[in-house]
């Protein structure tokens, strides 16, 4: 290793087979492996570490104590044949890992950016397409795939082998069966899985629990699942019925109503 900056940066180590572009912004702790490359408009950093054989083409902005895996690529063109050469960016937040072979692309004109919050985990083979937003603590399991304008909230885990349609947005809490294909949005706080089909299956209770949802809360939501999506009303009825229940005022379940009312693609039910 030798070290590629001085002075207050003096404990950045690139590795001597890598290319670092003069442009690209390496905060203090940083750590470029074997053969990795790392493109001009890119910054990173404190304490990232870039594994042997990444390669972040440009445009790409790492936050703090990330952990980027062998042969992962990032900032590379989107994936779009509207795309023509315009300036766009990828970020991504502090505390996130990005395993093996993941591919994340900038975004395009619609959205500017293609965006990871802090504290994911993105499992080896994944990717993320051009104008993705994807929250905090986030799981995307192994070779899962989604199109471009995916929106992923809070907290949401999403298993291996799950293939995510343009413009989908999946909740906050919400758990997504491994092999899955998902046409439509998921709500939060549920669980989906299915191919070619997928159905909701519930609440993710267990998810609720580890995140520390009081027993009455996990109430209220259940509640409100039943009368949304098991009661021979029709989801207008429902909501209307949801929303004019007293007991089901609270935060988390306005939360579930808005996220419904807002769907673009329709609602896995």
């Amino acid at each position: 290793m030798r070290a590629s900056r001085t002075g207050e940066d003096a404990a950045v180590t690139v590795h001597e087979t890598a290319i670092v572009d003069p442009s690209a912004e390496l905060e203090h702790g940083v750590e470029i492996g074997p053969f990795a490359i790392v493109g001009r408009g890119v910054s990173i950093g404190r304490n990232t570490r870039i594994g042997p054989r990444v390669l972040i083409e440009k445009d790409t902005a790492v936050g703090r104590d990330c952990m980027i895996a062998n042969g992962a690529v990032l900032g590379t063109d989107p994936q779009d044949l509207k795309y023509e050469g315009e300036r766009t960016f990828l970020e991504v937040g502090d505390r996130t890992v990005i395993r093996e072979f993941a591919t994340l692309n900038r975004g395009t004109a619609a959205a500017g950016s293609t965006v990871v919050g802090s504290d994911c985990l993105l499992m080896a083979y994944c990717h993320i397409a051009h104008d993705c937003e994807l929250g905090n603590h986030i799981i995307v399991s192994n070779a899962t795939n989604m199109a471009g304008h995916v929106t992923i909230e809070d907290w949401a885990i999403i298993s291996g082998l799950v293939a995510i349609h343009q413009f989908v947005r999946i909740g906050a809490h919400a758990f997504v069966g491994g092999g899955s294909r998902i046409p439509q949005d998921v709500p939060p706080y549920c669980r989906a899985v299915g191919n070619p089909s997928p159905r909701l299956y519930g609440l993710n209770t267990v998810g609720l629990e580890r995140r520390g949802f009081s027993p009455d809360v996990r109430r209220r939501l259940k509640k409100a699942y039943r009368i949304l999506f098991q009661s021979n009303l029709n989801l207008s009825g429902a909501l209307a019925q949801v929303e004019a229940d007293p007991a089901l005022r609270d935060p988390e379940v306005g939360y579930f109503i808005d996220f419904i009312r807002k769907s673009q693609r329709g609602i896995i039910t």
